[in-house]
């Protein structure tokens, strides 16, 4: 079952759409799901979908709100060309200020056990969103896959109080070797922190249907995200 919310922004500023994707028991802890710089495509809607078969209330909510709303692109040529330059425009801080909003919401939801904590999954974008939501914010647990530009954050590693979890591609042209190896060096060794690499692996390998797509490394990922979400917030 799946349905829209309406979320308020904690700046005041306006309300923003969530697609939300309920479990069969109608009830579950809450994962928020960080979009792609596609917005909140078919694809999304997909993670959403198979977070709620796995017992979670997926809320996916559209991030790029504040400059378009409602933004759903495919890969390739102009969609493309609209996506990196919607990502050029994206207040990453207020991205993050949207995240918490949606947790917020979130617990208000009748359908959510609240008292389990929250998590979070994101993808290329929501990967990095990821990393910076585990230091911002009171999540639970926060998963990103193949985040871009996580090594310039890494003075924020010392706030992350949750776990984290990170899936890196291995051939990603965005995040070549160097910024791989000061992500390991800079978050290796943390008791709270799991650092997955995909050897030969490219970006976006766990996105269903993609040029990249990658079916045993992306289901090793997800059983991965899966068994962390679930020592922290069940379902149990």
């Amino acid at each position: 079952m799946n349905s829209t919310l309406q979320i308020e922004s904690a700046d005041g500023s306006g309300r923003f759409g969530a697609y939300v994707a309920l479990p069969a028991g109608g009830r579950g802890p809450a994962v928020v799901v960080g979009q792609e710089i596609f917005g909140i495509n078919a694809n999304i809607r997909a993670v959403a979908d198979r977070y709620a078969e796995e017992g979670y209330v997926a809320i996916a909510p559209d991030l790029f709100w504040r400059i378009e709303a409602g933004v759903e692109l495919g890969y390739a040529g102009a969609d493309r060309e609209k996506a990196f330059a919607l990502l050029g425009r994206f207040d990453v801080d207020k991205g993050i200020e949207d995240i918490i909003a949606t947790f917020a919401a979130a617990r208000r939801m009748p359908e959510v056990d609240a008292a389990a904590g929250a998590g979070f999954v994101g993808f290329c974008l929501g990967g990095k969103l990821a990393y910076l939501t585990a230091a911002r914010s009171d999540a639970a647990c926060s998963i990103g896959y193949y985040g871009v530009g996580i090594e310039h954050l890494l003075d924020e590693a010392a706030n992350i109080r949750g776990r984290l979890v990170l899936h890196i591609a291995e051939a990603d042209a965005f995040c070549p070797a160097e910024a791989r190896e000061a992500i390991l060096s800079g978050l290796g060794g943390r008791a709270n922190v799991e650092l997955y690499g995909y050897p030969g692996c490219e970006h976006a390998f766990a996105r269903l249907g993609g040029q990249h797509y990658e079916r045993t490394a992306a289901e090793l990922a997800h059983q991965r995200s899966i068994a962390a979400l679930r020592r922290e917030i069940g379902p149990r």
